[in-house]
Parts: structure tokens; sequence; C-alpha cells
């Protein structure tokens, strides 16, 4: 809100102090360290005096050091406007939960919300006001490493997670409640479909695509109240995000209605000048502005060049203008003027963080997210087998994935320790595979031959996944696929448990497994969740939120594809000129929607209260889910439509909503679902969004690939 106080402040301020609010620096330009500055000052133009008038720091953590560098701010600031504090909050503060698409597979969208309100109160504690998540770029290609940092493929399920997080981030007073943050939702737009999967590439998306499947999650975190949206580096019709006017003015703000802060990205206005739509930073800075970008992260135009751009040129200064209102704002609504520290408490901190709820939280969590890939009678372990332990993950650390920077690798027991402390010191025995290839001396085949079960922790490093880390082969390493052909020549129950950030090729893994639990990268209490579940304490009920293909050549494969003119389900394996590959299957390995669980559900008396719906009112859809196992478990039914005809080729299916239920062996539940007209509407030609009269079908089941067994017409 635009107060009196905000109008007469903004009054006082020279252009030069307005230019400054559009500045975003860094950690390290505040050191105490003269020879850590000197460096970074001269390459962002930047004096003592300027950095005393910039609005925003990034990185600077800790309660202590941020009240510091606040009292220090606004006593050589003329105004005493105060900073905004922001830092990539994505995962976790200091309590580290799984990565964000471990998170999408918990397919447990209050879940995700308490995990971004303890996120929040960690780092609220140390003074920080804003986070940089949630990312909620559709994700169809796992050879991008940033896939780790997404709740996944589809975008009814992006958008419950976006308005969780945004919801668990910002809470309802964000600014009375000291344990919030203001939300960032980002990469505006289109951030995660970069050509070959390679970070930073250039977006081929046209206009429809783009708006019914990247664009509804974006406007579920705006509409859930975020405060700002960061920039893409990418190009959106062959124009970087951040100089792109038409993307973020007349779509982002106009269209979507988003009056919050634009951000962008590290260095992004920097980067129009390689990306060859800016001459040098001048014309960079001209670009952004116009386009609307209120922060400049961690580039140099808008510092050098702006004052000058907007002093010769009035209609610049009334869009300066706008985007220093935008900033002062967001710092009224995080109550900065009357409390410049803000959450920011020594004695707090101490308590906020790493605390034994929020590890509890944290083990609740990623042991939700854990998918069960396969089990050929070899899951849940007895406490009785007699295990081994190996593979390059069993006594590792790295537990963590990318964006954990303030987690603590140390603090973070290993899937050696979390056997140990479930089972006792040392009844697990421990082998390191490269003994496995040293010719197996005779000690250590008898150890192997006496095992019941041998358990692999296999999968990438945390450098292996995340920004920058695209990858054109997405199998495991070749000496872990090799451990395992050597492993299954024993005859024993083999288990592979996966840390990994990304769908991988597990094509060659498959074949050599009994059991296979992916674990992505699960947090600081994700060793414990793992065992939870290899020991049957916890029965497995992840589902995956993004699909794992045969090979790296499907790719990308996401169960909701369009049609063809010549489906390959029309004919026989005889058929040539069908839409299918002559060396691989097109179905995916492990399909959207899938998770086994140690006890199964039986679906039946799917039924539909009528057949014919109008705008006016709705169906009901039931079907009855019966625990046909001899564990307690819980299911995730899914409902699925297909519109049959449509003004655009239309997907094949479409999730449209989905609950978790909890059930006792024998026990049975009916599931009921109600559907509107309005989730039949979809984007047209003319970028309209409505439904069309018309035939629909729909299935009920556990995953993506269930048959869509019923119809329903919508009429006019």
């Amino acid at each position: 809100m635009l107060t009196t106080e905000l109008r007469e402040l903004f009054k006082q301020m020279t252009i030069e102090e307005k230019v400054g609010q559009t500045i975003q620096l860094s950690a390290d330009f505040f050191s105490e360290e003269t020879e850590d500055i000197t460096g970074p000052m001269n390459e962002m133009a930047m004096t003592e005096e300027k950095k005393f008038q910039v609005g925003s720091v990034l990185g600077v953590t800790g309660a202590e050091k941020t009240i510091k560098l606040q009292k220090e701010y606004m006593e050589k600031h003329r105004l005493s406007i105060p900073l905004l504090f922001m830092a990539d909050i994505i995962h976790g503060d200091h309590t580290i939960f799984p990565i964000p698409l471990g998170l999408g597979a918990t397919w447990d969208p209050e879940l995700i919300k308490e995990t971004a309100s303890i996120s929040a109160k960690e780092a609220a504690a140390q003074g920080l006001h804003i986070t940089f998540s949630p990312m909620v770029d559709l994700v169809r290609d796992p050879r991008w490493g940033r896939v780790l940092e997404s709740t996944g493929e589809d975008k009814t399920l992006n958008k419950h997670y976006a308005r969780a997080f945004v919801e668990g981030y910002q809470g309802t007073d964000l600014k009375e409640d000291l344990t919030k943050l203001a939300a960032c939702v980002k990469h505006f737009a289109g951030y995660g479909a970069p050509r070959g999967g390679r970070d930073y590439n250039s977006v081929d998306l046209n206009e429809n695509t783009f708006r019914e499947h990247y664009l509804p999650a974006y406007q579920e975190g705006i509409e859930a109240g975020a405060k700002l949206v960061m920039t893409a580096f990418n190009t959106i019709d062959n124009i970087p995000a951040t100089g792109n006017k038409r993307l973020m003015r007349e779509i982002l703000r106009k269209e979507m209605k988003f009056n919050g802060v634009l951000i962008s990205d590290w260095g992004a206005i920097g980067e129009l000048v390689p990306h060859g739509v800016a001459q040098d930073n001048k014309q960079a800075a001209e670009l952004a502005l116009e386009a609307g970008v209120d922060i400049e992260m961690m580039s140099a135009a808008y510092s050098e060049h702006l004052v000058e751009l907007v002093k010769a040129d009035k209609n610049l200064e009334t869009l300066l203008d706008e985007t220093v209102m935008n900033i002062l704002v967001l710092k009224e609504e995080l109550g900065l003027f009357d409390n410049p520290y803000r959450g920011a408490d020594t004695e707090t901190e101490k308590t906020a963080i790493f605390s034994s709820e929020n590890k509890a939280v944290a083990l609740k969590t990623a042991e939700k997210s854990l998918v069960l890939l396969e089990n050929k009678n070899a899951l849940p372990l007895k406490q009785s087998e007699k295990v081994v332990l190996t593979g390059p993950m069993k006594d590792s650390h790295d537990l963590l994935g990318a964006w954990s920077w303030k987690g603590d690798k140390t603090k973070t027991p290993t899937l050696k320790e979390a056997m140990d402390h479930h089972l006792g010191k040392n009844t697990v025995k421990v082998i390191d595979e490269t003994e496995i290839f040293n010719g197996a001396q005779s000690f250590l085949l008898a150890e192997l031959q006496e095992a019941d079960t041998v358990l692999v922790a296999l999968g990438e490093t945390s450098e292996m996944s995340g920004e920058a880390t695209s990858r054109t082969n997405i199998q495991l390493p070749k000496m872990q696929i090799e451990l395992l052909k050597e492993l299954r020549k024993l005859n024993k129950k083999v288990v592979a448990v996966l840390f990994n950030g990304r769908p991988l090729d597990l094509s060659e893994v498959t074949p050599l497994v009994d059991g296979l639990v992916e674990a992505w990268f699960p947090g600081s209490k994700g060793a414990e969740a793992i065992v939870n579940v290899l020991y049957g304490v916890i029965n497995p009920s992840g589902r995956l939120s993004m699909t794992f293909p045969r090979s790296v050549g499907q790719i990308p494969i996401f169960y909701n594809q369009d049609n063809t003119g010549r489906p390959s389900e029309q004919g026989g394996p005889a058929d040539k000129y069908l839409s299918k590959y002559l060396d691989s299957e097109n179905t995916p390995l492990y399909p959207f929607g899938y998770g086994l669980s140690y006890t199964t559900f039986e679906y039946t008396e799917l039924t539909l209260s009528k057949t014919e719906i109008t705008s006016a009112d709705s169906i009901e859809a039931s079907v009855v889910v019966r625990n046909t196992g001899v564990s307690a478990g819980t299911e995730t039914v899914q409902l699925y439509i297909r519109d049959k005809v449509g003004e655009v080729v239309r997907p094949v299916k479409e999730l449209h909503d989905f609950k978790q239920i909890n059930l006792q062996p024998g026990e049975r539940r009916t599931v009921n679902f109600t559907l509107l007209e309005e989730q039949l509407r979809y984007t047209h030609a003319d970028h309209t969004v409505k439904s069309d009269p018309g035939e629909f079908l729909l299935g009920i089941g556990a995953d993506s690939t269930i048959e869509l067994t019923h119809s329903f017409n919508l009429i006019n």
C-alpha cells in the first residue's frame, strides 16, 4: 500500500538515491576485509558512497551480521531507508528438507507448506526478509540439472505446490508475523524448457504450450500473494526475458495482475549484451527498465548508467519512479520502516534453527518423498537379515543436495550411521566397493556369501545436479553399473538406494536389482528416513512427479503428451508407419504418478453421478479403494481426464485432481471428487481460456498409465 509517509519519503529522494534502491549487491561487498571487496567494487562500478545507497543485499546471514549491517547502513543513508536482506532458501535453511523434486514426490502440498514455514522461521531469525523461492518452472527434460529445484512436469501438481510454498513462507500477515519471509516466484518465464536440456540455453515454446502448461504455476504463486517475481535467463520469442517488455509488462503485469517487485536473476541484465540484444550495459539498463525490472542483481548496468539515462529521458524517469515505489512498498509491507531489524534476534536464532521439532518434520518429509521403484520380494528387510552394505554413497554425508548452503553436512548422518543407530553398531557389515573389483579375497567372499541381502548405495554427487549441471548421459556412472553386475553374480538379494537430483536412465539398473528405492537428496534426516523405509518402519508412499525415461533418446518424455495422427496404440508390432521408435518402446521406464508400496490397493466401483455437465453444475466422480495387502499404507488416488475433441490438439490425459488416503489392511473407502466445468477449460488458438462442449473421458487410479474408462459430456 502506498502510504502518505511513503509518498513524503519518495519526494525527498534524489535520482541517485532512487537508482540505489534498484541495485542489489552480494554479501562480500560488505566484508570487513578490504581485499575481499576491491575487485567486486571495481567490477560493479561501485563507490563507498553508492554502496550505502543500494536497496538490497544478497547472501548476508546470521542475526548479528544483519543487525550490524542494517544499523551501519541506516546511519550512513541520508534518509535512513532500510536494506532488504535476501537469500536462496530453497529446500530449507539450516534444517534441510528433500530437494524440491523429492518434495514433489510427496504429493502432499500441506506438508510442503509446513516445510516452507519452518524454513522461513529459521531464516527470519537470522535477519533475512526474502527467499528466492519457489521455483515453479515446469520441467520435462532431466538432462537439465535444475529439474532438482522443480516439483515436476505437471501444471496441476505444480500449482498446488506453488501456492503451498508461498503461503508457507509468507503466512497470513507478513508485516506482523516476524517468523515469515516474502516469497519470490521464479524464473519468469519458461526457464525449465531449455533446448537440449542445456542450462541458460534458448527456449522454444509456442504460445499455446507456453500459456497452457508453463504459465499456470506462476499465476498460482502470484494469486497466492507472492511479493516478488524473478526474471529468467532464457529467451522467450527470441527476446531475453529480462529485457522482454511484452513478457513482463503485458503478460506478467497486465494479464497476470502482478503488482509486486520484479528482480533480475544474477547478472541477467548485463547478459543482455552477450545475448546480442544490447550493444552495451547502457542499452541493457534501458531495455530492462522499459521491461519493468525493479531490482538488478549483481550486474553493473543500473549502477553505471541509470542516473544518466533517466536524467536524459523523462519517460525513463517515470519508469524509475514506478520501480522505486514498488521497492519501497515491499519494505513497508515487511514492516521495515517501523522495525528495520524485523525478526533478527540472536537469542531466537539459537532456538529456531535446527530444532528437534524442525528435524522431526524433516524426517517425516524425507520418509514421504522416497519412491519405491522396484520390489521383487526383497523389501522390507527383516531385523534378523544379514545385510552387507556397499556402494560409493554408503558412508557419504553428501545427502543435502544443491541449494543447501546453510546445511551442515557434518551433522547429516550417513546411511551407514543410520543403520548402526537402527540395528546396533557394527551389526551391518560394510565392504568397500573397490574390493569387490579387486578379486574379492576369500574373507570378503565369505562375508558376501553369508549375507542375505546386499544393500548398495549409488547415485550422483550433489555437484552433478543443480544449476549449470546439464548432462547428456543421465545413467549412473559406469563403475556403479559394473558393481551391480558383479553383485548379481552372487545370487543374493540386491537392493539399491539411489541418491540423485534428476530422473535417471535406469534401464541397465532395473534388471540387476531386486529392490530399488529412489531417495533423491533427502536432506538432514534423509538417512534415517531411508532406514525406516528399508526396514518397514514406514511404508513408502512417494509417487513420481516427473517421468523416468527408458533412454535419453526419448527426452523430452512426459505423461500428458499430445496424440498424433498415427498413434502407436492403433496398430500392432508389424505396423511400421506409426509414431514410434524402431529401437525402444514409447512408454517410459517409470511413469508420472508411479510408486510402489509394501501393500497393494484395489480400485473398484468407479461411478459418475451423471453423464452430462453444464457450466452451472458439477459431476461427482467416486471410486472404492481397498487395501488388499497385509500392511497399512497410504495411497495417492489420481483422477485423469481427456478432452476427446478440441479446437486445438489436447493431451492424451491430464491430471485434474488427487487425494491421499490411509488404509488399514482390508479397509475400503469411497473416494469422491467434484468436477466443475472450469476444470475443463484450456487455451484456445486465440489464447482465450474456455471449455468446448463435447465428450470427455475419465479414469481414477494409482498413476498416469491408467485407462480412461468412463465418459461424460459437457453441454452448453
